[in-house]
């Protein structure tokens, strides 16, 4: 079966939104994520990570585990885990992401709906 590794590749900041829009002006960068951060998804040996939102599924990071969205204390970010589940899913079923859109079908690029401070992460199918 299929496993999906999830990497932060970026992250934005639009400090003019923020002032502009948000209720605390200086939220900054989402701090959920870091870039770097590497998060493993399978469906096998009694344990699926789709299913708990992603909980537990950092396998990297130069932050306290304690503190990442997807390490062991914290399910993924609701915003995130809307905007990658499907392609998460997709993968996880070995289907392909996103055949004809990207250079590989077993890859995506996707980012978070905060339109403030979106989180950009890359989505790949590991074939077994």
């Amino acid at each position: 079966m299929p496993k999906v590794k999830v990497t932060v590749i970026d992250k934005k900041c639009f400090a003019d939104l923020q002032g502009q829009y948000l209720s605390n002006p200086h939220s900054g960068p989402c701090s959920c994520y870091n870039v770097g951060d590497e998060f493993l998804f399978w469906r096998s040996d009694g344990k699926d990570h789709f299913w708990h939102g992603g909980l537990n599924s950092l396998v990297k990071t130069d932050a306290d585990p304690n503190t990442v969205a997807g390490g062991p204390s914290i399910p993924f970010c609701m915003e995130a885990w809307d905007a990658i589940s499907r392609y998460v899913y997709a993968a996880l079923q070995g289907g392909s992401i996103m055949r004809g859109w990207t250079n590989d079908e077993k890859m995506m690029i996707a980012c978070c709906n905060d339109g403030t401070r979106p989180v950009i992460f890359k989505i790949e199918r590991i074939d077994d």
